[in-house]
């Protein structure tokens, strides 16, 4: 009886160190209302341990053998309900409310039926094997598909065969011929070490498919200008350099460089909050005239990037010229009526083998070109024939 005891103890103390870690998980990630409801289901869980060991010393053992199994069977449909939550394949309440209530209801129904044997062990396994698989399936259906998240695929899917296994592990090992036997029975360690051995696993696998989207969605904050919502100088280059590495075609791609003209005289006569909408109105007038494979970037300032691939310079050109036209029509608060903003754009296209710095050089010159022809206008430069010293790194920019 001692060891298993111990083993108990042992998964009560690991229930409980993986409650706390989501409840930290909870302060940190969006996903906040998944990471509750999965702390919510190991701390009940955890109160299965607690059950198990009172029943050989109560003089109600149903009350604690029947508490311990839906305490486990609990927790696991919280944890359904949390990693739906996560991966975005929720279940109904009601449908998941019902299935505890049955499940629950086939216990107290199998409860004075002789232990070891079919007709107790397959009603009593069979909800922890339907829950586990239908856990599995939401990892499944989600189409996530990083390392944490086939792992905790796998490790869901043993743990519904591993119940299935308890099914003959108990007739033939025998469980104990009453609740109270149960906690003294080779089966119960046996059980008890297994379960300990998943539940780290599956915690594990839980907590790492977690942060890992934390330390995505850091990544992805960290990559992105909060004023206009597009990428950010370092998100631009880290977007933009896989697309030029992996071309295959004869049109690499081409650069488009964009400046708002006299964006100063509207920050100093009509305010900065008048400047910020100015620059959230030009990002929206990118993203909504390019492409929907380009990538935009707000360089710095009022200087904006868009990144074409497989475009050539003519193409380039009718979208540099739409996003001008775009930008005029625009009425944006703070300025007068009449008031129209208006940018200067440089387009080149990219050489063939070309790196991504010279193409940015070369678009920055047809820039200033626009600039010092009045102006509101696109102005284009052809890519080189021959592309010197294409393996530069990355790009700086100008500052």
């Amino acid at each position: 009886m001692g060891g298993a005891i111990s083993l108990l103890a042992v998964n009560f103390i690991i229930a409980q160190i993986f409650t706390a870690a989501f409840l930290i998980i909870a302060a940190k990630s969006r996903q906040r209302r998944a990471a509750l409801w999965c702390a919510a289901g190991f701390a009940v869980a955890s109160l299965a341990a607690v059950c198990e060991t009172i029943v050989p010393f109560s003089s109600t053992p149903r009350l604690f053998a029947v508490s311990a199994f839906a305490c486990v069977l609990g927790g696991f449909c919280l944890l359904r309900f949390g990693l739906g939550l996560f991966y975005q394949v929720p279940v109904r309440v009601p449908l998941l409310g019902a299935f505890f209530v049955a499940g629950v209801s086939l216990d107290l129904a199998i409860y004075d039926l002789p232990r070891g044997t079919w007709e107790h062990a397959i009603p009593y396994q069979a909800p922890f094997v339907v829950i586990q698989a239908w856990t599995a399936s939401v990892v499944l259906r989600s189409g996530r598909r990083t390392f944490f998240d086939w792992l905790l695929f796998g490790l869901l899917a043993l743990s519904a065969a591993y119940y299935l296994v308890k099914i003959y592990a108990a007739v033939v090992a025998g469980s104990g011929v009453t609740a109270q036997d149960y906690v003294s029975s080779p089966f119960a360690l046996i059980s008890q070490a297994l379960g300990a051995i998943l539940i780290v696993g599956a915690g594990l696998a839980m907590l790492g498919a977690m942060v890992k989207e934390i330390v995505d969605d850091a990544q992805a904050r960290s990559e992105i200008d909060l004023l206009s919502g597009l990428y950010n100088r370092r998100g631009f280059i880290e977007r933009v350099m896989p697309l030029l590495h992996a071309r295959t075609t004869q049109t690499p791609g081409t650069v488009i460089l964009a400046d708002l003209d006299r964006f100063k005289l509207v920050n100093d006569t009509y305010g900065h909050l008048t400047g910020d909408e100015v620059i959230r109105r030009f990002a929206r007038v990118l993203m909504d005239v390019m492409p929907n494979r380009a990538v935009a970037g707000r360089l710095g300032g009022e200087e904006f990037a868009v990144f074409l691939p497989c475009t050539d310079l003519s193409e380039a050109r009718v979208v540099a010229h739409g996003m001008r036209a775009a930008i005029m029509s625009q009425q944006i608060g703070g300025l007068p009526e009449a008031a129209r903003v208006t940018a200067s754009f440089g387009v080149t296209a990219v050489g063939i083998g070309e790196a991504l710095d010279p193409v940015i050089q070369r678009a920055d010159e047809a820039l200033y070109t626009a600039k010092a022809n009045g102006r509101n206008r696109v102005e284009c430069a052809e890519a080189p024939t021959t592309v010197v010293n294409p393996s530069v790194p990355h790009w700086i920019g100008r500052s």
